[in-house]
């Protein structure tokens, strides 16, 4: 198992969340993991770029061209970011208008199951449930389950599922 995941989004939108759970789940499944986050544009708006490097890969870094995953947190972030991905590679936007790529209304979802902040979970599941990451919904949930506080953690699960549903 080889896999190259871009995750981009604006600060706030649980970018680095996202990153540790997709991490989180790779490292359940038996997998090597390697990611990188940029913290210096993660305040409140700024773009915010992530990378998980799942198999065995020598350095953290992905180049332009050469991601087989791209999950978006903000349709105004595939411009900037999607260079980094392969001209094969499956690309999950949140919002509409991103040519080439697979848009899902995340924030709507996640604020439809009352918890409008996890809209990264509900694109999460809706990119496990098309089957384009290294793992189903199930490994998935688990680890959100592992992860997430006990206060959010049903909110967090609704959003996910919520995802994985609208994927059928």
């Amino acid at each position: 198992m080889r896999q190259r995941i871009v995750i981009s989004g604006r600060g706030g939108q649980g970018v680095l969340t996202l990153t540790r759970v997709v991490a989180e789940a790779a490292v359940a499944a038996g997998h090597e993991v390697i990611t990188t986050e940029t913290h210096g544009m993660a305040q409140r708006g700024g773009a915010v770029l992530s990378t998980v490097k799942v198999g065995p890969f020598h350095g953290p870094l992905i180049g332009p061209g050469e991601a087989e995953i791209g999950l978006f947190l903000h349709a105004d972030n595939f411009p900037i970011h999607a260079h980094y991905l392969r001209p094969d590679a499956a690309a999950v936007v949140n919002g509409s208008g991103a040519p080439g790529a697979d848009a899902v209304d995340a924030d709507g979802l996640a604020a439809h199951v009352g918890q409008p902040r996890a809209a990264n979970l509900a694109l999460l599941g809706y990119a496990a449930g098309n089957g384009v990451l290294f793992a189903g919904p199930d490994l998935f949930e688990e680890t959100i389950r592992t992860v997430t506080p006990a206060k959010h953690l049903e909110q967090s699960l609704a959003a996910f599922r919520a995802g994985v549903e609208a994927s059928r």
